[in-house]
């Protein structure tokens, strides 16, 4: 055997290459939702527990401070809608050309897209979860302080729509072979 070269194909390339672009959309799809709820969440915690704690000082801001949980509840809502505008973007294809360069591109794209909407989202609900709670922190201290601190707030959350339209323009790249007639 001389001469004769023998290639092991054991790399992450190869491995990446194997699983079904179908798989990877669902994961990208899974992730957009289920990491912008788990943003939420984590906001929701935040700003829920300060608002509770410093209503006991002032229980007048409790109606008004309900804002910054409405602001994480809007961060679960965009996930769910980038994860139904990906659903939205999964093609039968003959099995064939799964794992044609087209599908392949397209099943990365949606989890890619996925991806950058789950995290900014995370981010995004932990971004408003301080300063809400901080919101309401400060507003039962002075109750002026809380026009001016909503307004940080509303920058933050627009972290999450920053998610969702780069995650929207990445979904565009999802375009899967045509089915032969």
């Amino acid at each position: 055997m001389a001469g004769t070269t023998v290639i092991i194909a054991s790399s992450w390339a190869r491995a990446l290459v194997q699983i079904s672009p179908y798989t990877f959309a669902a994961i990208g799809i899974a992730l957009s939702i289920g990491v912008s709820v788990l943003g939420a969440a984590w906001g929701i915690y935040i700003t829920g527990s300060s608002l509770i704690g410093a209503a006991i000082k002032a229980p007048r801001i409790t109606s008004k401070n309900l804002i910054s949980v409405i602001f994480c509840e809007a961060v679960a809502i965009y996930g769910v809608i980038v994860a139904i505008i990906l659903q939205t973007k999964l093609e039968s294809v003959p099995s064939s050309q799964i794992y044609a360069p087209e599908s392949l591109r397209a099943g990365y794209a949606i989890f890619a897209s996925g991806i950058i909407v789950g995290f900014a989202n995370l981010v995004c609900g932990i971004c408003v979860g301080v300063i809400g709670s901080s919101c309401a922190l400060s507003d039962a201290q002075n109750s002026s302080l809380f026009v001016k601190i909503l307004v940080i707030e509303i920058f933050g959350s627009a972290l999450g729509l920053f998610g969702v339209i780069v995650g929207i323009i990445m979904s565009a790249q999802a375009t899967w072979p045509a089915k032969v007639a």
